[in-house]
């Protein structure tokens, strides 16, 4: 049975292609240093959004038409929607997708059934990964949703909630390692504070931090050996959230011993709600050697939450893939669209629509970030910026053979300092030359 008869296989047919439902840009076979586009981009699909997100906003229900749901909590309900998940995939040609435990199967308020129900979902959806040559990139537990974590989960002022949390993740790290899920996601939903008048914050961080050292110690014992991951989001839902962007990840896990453990998975919507840019979180992270995968998305600079839409900035998606070129690619992240389609685009070819534009976008960005690499003018431009420090006081300063008395001779005898220019429109406009 085929859920989408009217949409066609998705093709690469080029830019002077008119076909709705055609990569313009996106030719997983074409190689770019080296390596084909669908190696460098690794694209995944979010189960949570292409089959969950009934498009509910703040002032209004769901709008989304989705007529193989019929909405009940039941396995046979879960089990349908993965095989509509999957058709998706095939006719879109992606690769892996991530999912919470609770997307793929139903959140039966009790543990025992959740976890029997998710056992049975994961049962199928291993057999359809099988057919369809189809890889899970990471999974992850919703511990954010229910009731039980309105105060948080790993942070919860309960001893019995963090249990029930431990718990469940210790049922998705199963179902992880069932499916051959090369990484997990903790995402601290609610796990922050809405005032800090009722909240203990070092306890709260010491429990978080025992969460995933319990997570690691079991993924030991079971021989899960994929890439840990947290990821970064300052508010929304709470008022402020413990893991609030890349550097304050970072700071977490090196305070707790975490660093050898997790890298970051980084989203652009999350970058700026934390008042950065996307490139500056991928920079920090890379910087640490912790830059593990991207959640593809862009907020709305105009609205004050999470839009989680689908990424058309080029721009955006050029300074992502210069990053992820100069890092050496993925190895175990990829790039999932965590994103939804707006809610005026309710009808399920919109899934579709959305996803081609968001491939093409990123082919488009890696095309440019590949194309600036070979021109070599940016890099060449910034090893200038700083040759002062190859050579004379900058190369004795930068391996701490000086002290203060030494470098105040070397000023005292220099005379006054000048600098160059930093060019930054120079770089734009040659940034522009290529997109």
């Amino acid at each position: 049975m085929s859920y989408f008869p009217s949409i066609p296989q998705v093709r690469y047919e080029g830019p002077s292609s008119k076909n709705p439902f055609a990569f313009k840009h996106y030719n997983p076979d074409e190689l770019i240093e080296g390596k084909s586009m669908r190696d460098h981009l690794r694209f995944a699909a979010a189960y949570w959004h292409v089959m969950r997100n009934d498009l509910s906003d703040p002032f209004g229900g769901g709008t989304a038409l989705m007529p193989w749901d019929d909405r009940s909590d039941s396995v046979e309900n879960a089990i349908k929607r993965a095989d509509v998940f999957f058709e998706f995939l095939d006719k879109m040609d992606i690769d892996y997708y991530c999912f919470h435990d609770r997307d793929i199967s139903p959140e039966l308020n009790n543990l025992a059934k959740s976890t029997a129900a998710l056992d049975k979902v994961t049962d199928h959806l291993l057999t359809l990964q099988k057919a369809h040559s189809k890889k899970l990139l990471w999974g992850t537990a919703c511990l954010f949703s229910h009731p039980r974590y309105a105060q948080g989960a790993g942070t919860s002022p309960s001893a019995e909630v963090f249990a029930y949390g431990a718990a469940q993740v210790k049922a998705a790290l199963d179902a992880t390692l069932k499916l051959g899920g090369e990484g997990y996601v903790f995402w601290g939903g609610r796990e922050g504070y809405a005032t800090l008048l009722n909240t203990d914050m070092k306890r709260e961080l010491d429990h978080l931090a025992a969460l995933l050292h319990l997570a690691v110690d079991y993924a030991k014992k079971i021989g899960f050996t994929g890439q840990f991951y947290i990821e970064p989001k300052p508010r929304e839902p709470s008022t402020h959230q413990y893991d609030s962007d890349a550097a304050a990840c970072l700071n977490f896990l090196r305070e707790y011993g975490l660093k050898d453990h997790l890298k970051l998975n980084l989203e652009t919507n999350h970058a700026t709600l934390a008042g950065h840019t996307m490139l500056h979180e991928m920079t920090v992270a890379a910087n640490a050697d912790a830059l593990g995968s991207i959640d593809a998305n862009q907020g709305d600079e105009l609205i004050g939450w999470d839009t989680d839409q689908f990424p058309t900035d080029l721009y955006l998606t050029t300074s992502v893939m210069l990053k992820v070129l100069e890092t050496g690619g993925f190895t175990t992240g990829g790039l999932n669209f965590d994103a939804k389609r707006r809610r005026e685009s309710h009808e399920p070819e919109d899934l579709f629509h959305a996803h081609i534009g968001g491939m093409d976008a990123f082919a488009r960005g890696l095309k440019a970030a590949a194309g600036i690499r070979a021109d070599g003018r940016l890099e060449e431009f910034v090893t200038k910026r700083y040759a002062s420090w190859n050579e004379g006081i900058g190369a004795k300063i930068e391996s701490k053979a000086v002290g203060l008395e030494e470098i105040s001779k070397h000023v005292l005898s220099q005379p006054e300092p000048t600098l160059t220019s930093g060019r930054q429109e120079m770089l734009e406009n040659l940034i522009n030359e290529f997109i």
